[in-house]
């Protein structure tokens, strides 16, 4: 069991600070996302941090469990905190997220989807980004992301 599952069976879904990694990956003018199965919605790939482990160790882990893939060329992109980066999960926890976000533009393996917390994996251009669709969240870190790009 996880750190965080830990901590929810003391606290309900009372608020909890959760510091976790956000990955961009990033290769051929295209950026990879997941269709997540809680929210429905389209996200960067990450999670919360595991105790003992580095930013560096959860996005190797996340992004490895998630995707299948395992990222090479890493680089540090931004942090994220503050009051648009509280996440309302649909069983009513409470998340204020503390992201260190990364870009990844070069990986290796074979893509493939996690089942249990995904839905689909999928290459959008970057004019064919689902805006609408994203997480919130997310939705700021690619937008910064794409900032760097003009």
């Amino acid at each position: 069991m996880g750190y965080v599952k830990t901590i929810r069976k003391k606290i309900g879904n009372d608020p909890l600070f959760m510091p976790c990694v956000a990955a961009i990956i990033y290769k051929d003018k295209k950026i990879l996302l997941q269709k997540r199965t809680d929210f429905k919605l389209w996200g960067l790939h990450g999670g919360s941090m595991e105790l003992g482990e580095t930013f560096l160790d959860t996005l190797t882990r996340e992004v490895k469990e998630e995707t299948n893939l395992t990222p090479i060329d890493i680089s540090v992109f931004n942090v994220y905190a503050g009051k648009d980066f509280v996440l309302h999960y649909p069983n009513n926890d409470v998340s204020y997220l503390v992201i260190q976000s990364f870009i990844i533009t070069e990986v290796k393996g074979d893509m493939k989807a996690q089942k249990s917390e995904l839905s689909e994996l999928k290459w959008f251009k970057l004019n064919e980004i689902p805006w609408d669709k994203l997480v919130p969240q997310d939705k700021k870190i690619i937008e910064d992301f794409l900032q760097t790009k003009n």
